[in-house]
């Protein structure tokens, strides 16, 4: 008798499997279920499924409680996952007897052609396995309902996992299926709600290794894989080769692979397990919960682990990780629970419209009608947790998220997509190693100067410092020597304690947050600003009066007046996806550009005056300031390089190193100059010369000094004797030009001279001239004959002679030679 209660046939077209549970159930009326398990192709899910819809089948009909006048029969068929063959089994099912109150498919491809094709019979379409975004219209497929919930389930936590680590930007590659595209199209439509661009986009039909490439290409670092197992190992393969994995990215995959998918050999791909293990390590998946993770009794009066050891017992000690659909398991059982529990609860009503189960037929509407409001309104505790349907008709549940660490999966998070509750495992932080951003992360840190650079130019610093002290002592010392009294000595020690301030900024401009805290980081910046703000001031400035009172006195103005304008990121070490952003501790002010803008300003001018100065008085010699040359080298050298240092610090401010040796070693060979060329000068002459005496007890030595002025008296007249000279050559040749004219007008009136004499020849007959004696008209003794002496010139010619009467005066014997003798004096 009970091989009788249980018959198993299998993979039969016409033949039924029925549960009998016990004899007094042969009495029950039977209510059929056509299914399509797939138990190979792209998901083998139903080498678990099936054995889970049978252990459920045995409880239902076993309950008096549920449906106590029917018994559910199961009619199913291998579809192998392939919407071909489906299509022949699904004509089978519906034009073979006995008739099917409902159809049962698997895959999402299967499921799509059978729920769209079950409205021309009015049957009721409930699916186990079926995550096909697409199969949610209810337009299309307006009696679907499923226990898997819809792959756009994983969607809202995706988002909210991008959303949590602040990621802008993700890339998805999906296999071209409608199950993938359509999770794609819903997927694009919530990030761009939530301000989340895909920034990149590839598929692939067979062959993923084009679509790896491009995502490598365009630098996709976030990246949402959709596809089946089989395309999984051959895109983690490309990976590989790709070297699109590690640290810098982070990769979504759909949950329900076998937990060693990527350990299982595949003759289509050529890449070992330890570089897929490679290759995966780390990966994100977002899985729906599919057994319910709390020890609770649901409808089946089972708890989640006690279904577990049930099925495992059904599989007959076949490795879970190796039956496809092991994970769906759960949800093909409570599939047959909605089932039940819907048929029941249409009993009542469907007895006071004088209808019942059995009289069920493909014409029927009011009985569909009555199964779809039931299915519609279901809500009850199963093996995989709440069971409950949406307005599409697509089973609402938990999401896990889980990571792959050390080649195992490891639980994170769940997310309620009910309430839009994320709950975390290990205080709400990343398990594992740290989540990469979609682009890469900036990190700011302190770059101090180094200590080799800073000790170097602080020896070197130190040692200026001491020599500037020697230099000042020495001045001090022999201020009463006349040498040093002619170099003007008060003047050369503010020089000294200039160059020694100078140098002692040196020290506070290589402090930073190394050495002091950062509060009293604002005083070290006062400090050295002051130091050498007053160090050049003292030095430039003592020299620039030295130069300026020398041009004053020894530069004429008449000659004058006849003389008539935020650093680089770097790359750390090692296979990390961060940039470091240096940042440097400088000084700074809320009008910085306006002070350095005035003191570079006035600064600027003081140099270039300073120069010009040095120029004008480079010929110059004077007792007063004898080293006025030496001043003018160390003002070219300190303007050279000050004009130099000051934009190359601004240019090289990013760079603390480089800026720092630049300034300090600017202001160490400035100095060292300065002080060199100003008093080892004086040093040398004193000690060669033994010249120590003071002032007092120099008075016999008054020759060199008179030397001195003899030789400025002789320059001086010199300078005279050249515009003497120069005047004398401008009176000569004006003296030239008067005598080229006096010819030329002698000449002429020479010729006039005729003229009038003929003239008077032919008029003496009617006009008498009286006659004058040419001695009388002779000039006195000693004196020059004058030009007014000629004799009068007749009327008629007048006018002509008028002409030439004011250069009449001038003549070579009217230029007293008087004049001449005092230009040649």
């Amino acid at each position: 008798m009970a091989r009788l209660c249980r018959t198993v046939q299998h993979y039969s077209l016409t033949l039924t499997l029925t549960v009998l549970l016990s004899c007094p159930a042969l009495g029950k009326k039977k209510l059929y279920i056509g299914a399509l398990f797939p138990m190979s192709g792209g998901w083998p899910g139903g080498q678990a499924c099936l054995p889970a819809a049978r252990m459920a089948l045995d409880v239902v009909n076993k309950r008096t409680d549920i449906l106590p006048d029917y018994e559910l029969e199961l009619i199913y068929y291998d579809s192998m996952c392939d919407p071909g063959e489906a299509t022949k089994l699904l004509y089978d099912l519906l034009y073979t007897e006995p008739i099917k109150i409902v159809l049962m498919p698997g895959c999402s491809s299967v499921s799509t052609l059978v729920a769209e094709a079950s409205r021309m019979w009015n049957l009721i379409v409930l699916s186990y396995g079926s995550s096909s975004p697409a199969l949610s219209n209810r337009q299309r497929f307006p009696t679907f309902f499923r226990t898997h919930p819809s792959a756009t389930l994983h969607n809202p936590t995706r988002v909210q996992l991008f959303q949590k680590w602040k990621w802008t930007k993700i890339a998805t590659i999906q296999q071209t299926t409608e199950v993938f595209t359509s999770t794609v199209d819903d997927l694009e439509v919530r990030v761009k709600e939530a301000g989340i661009e895909i920034s990149v986009r590839q598929s692939f039909l067979t062959d993923p290794a084009v679509a790896v490439k491009n995502l490598k290409r365009q630098d996709a670092r976030i990246i949402v894989g959709l596809f089946y197992e089989t395309e999984a190992r051959k895109v983690f393969c490309e990976v590989y080769k790709e070297k699109l994995y590690g640290k810098k990215y982070v990769w979504f995959l759909i949950g329900w692979y076998a937990d060693n998918w990527f350990k299982i050999k595949d003759p289509s791909i050529n890449c070992t397990t330890e570089q897929m293990t490679e290759a995966v390590e780390g990966h994100v998946t977002t899985e729906i919960v599919m057994l319910n993770p709390e020890t609770v009794r649901g409808a089946s009066n089972l708890t989640s682990q006690e279904f577990i050891a049930q099925l495992m017992s059904k599989l007959g000690g076949k490795n879970p990780e190796e039956t496809g659909g092991f994970q769906e398991a759960p949800l093909a059982y409570d599939a047959v629970w909605a089932l039940a529990l819907a048929l029941n609860k249409t009993v009542g009503p469907l007895k006071a419209k004088g209808y019942q189960l059995e009289d069920f037929n493909y014409n029927n509407k009011d009985i569909t009608a009555e199964i779809y409001r039931a299915l519609n309104t279901s809500s009850f505790e199963g093996i995989s947790g709440h069971v409950v349907f949406d307005a599409q008709g697509s089973r609402m549940a938990w999401t896990l998220i889980e990571q792959l660490q050390g080649g195992s999966y490891k639980k994170i998070g769940y997310y309620d997509s009910t309430k839009g509750n994320l709950s975390w495992y290990g205080n709400d932080r990343w398990i594992g190693s740290r989540p990469p951003a979609d682009q890469t992360v900036v990190i700011e840190e302190f770059r101090y100067l180094s200590q080799k650079i800073f000790v170097s130019i602080s020896v070197f610093a130190g040692l200026g410092i001491l020599l500037g002290f020697v230099c000042l002592t020495f001045n001090v010392y022999n201020s009463n020597v006349r040498y040093i009294q002619n170099s003007q000595p008060y003047l050369n020690n503010m020089t000294a304690v200039g160059c020694i301030m100078a140098l002692a900024a040196v020290f506070p401009l290589g402090i930073d947050g190394l050495h002091v805290h950062r509060r009293q980081f604002p005083v070290i910046c006062q400090f050295r600003l002051w130091l050498l703000g007053l160090g050049f001031s003292l030095a430039y400035g003592s020299m620039f009066t030295k130069i300026w009172w020398v041009h004053t006195v020894f530069t004429k103005k008449d000659e004058k007046k006849d003389k008539s304008k935020k650093f680089t990121k770097e790359a750390p070490k090692g296979d990390l996806d961060v940039l470091i952003q240096p940042l440097l501790e400088h000084c700074s002010s809320e009008k910085m550009n306006t002070w350095l803008g005035v003191v570079y300003g006035y600064k600027g001018l003081l140099l270039l005056l300073g120069i010009f100065l040095a120029y004008e008085t480079k010929s110059i010699s004077t007792e007063k300031i004898n080293d006025h040359r030496a001043v003018g080298m160390a003002i070219y050298n300190v303007a050279v390089l000050c004009m130099i240092t000051a934009p190359v610090t601004m240019i090289l401010s990013s760079q603390q190193d480089a800026s720092f040796a630049f300034a300090s070693l600017a202001i160490v060979f400035s100095v060292y100059i300065t002080l060199v060329v100003l008093f080892i000068p004086k040093m040398r002459r004193l000690i060669t010369r033994g010249e120590w005496q003071s002032d007092a007890q120099e008075t016999t030595k008054t020759g060199s000094s008179t030397n001195n002025n003899d030789e400025e008296k002789s320059r001086h007249l010199e300078r005279e004797n050249r515009e003497l000279q120069k005047i004398i050559e401008e009176k000569e040749e004006r003296v030239s030009e008067l005598r080229n004219q006096l010819s030329e007008r002698q000449a002429l009136r020479s010729r006039r001279r005729a003229s009038i004499l003929t003239n008077q020849n032919y008029s003496s007959s009617s006009n008498t001239i009286p006659y004058r004696d040419p001695r009388s008209l002779a000039p006195p003794p000693g004196y020059p004959t004058s030009i007014s002496d000629i004799p009068p010139i007749p009327l008629s010619f007048g006018n002509s002679s008028s002409l030439y009467q004011p250069d009449s005066q001038i003549s070579r014997n009217n230029y007293h030679t008087s004049h001449l003798q005092l230009l040649y004096k």
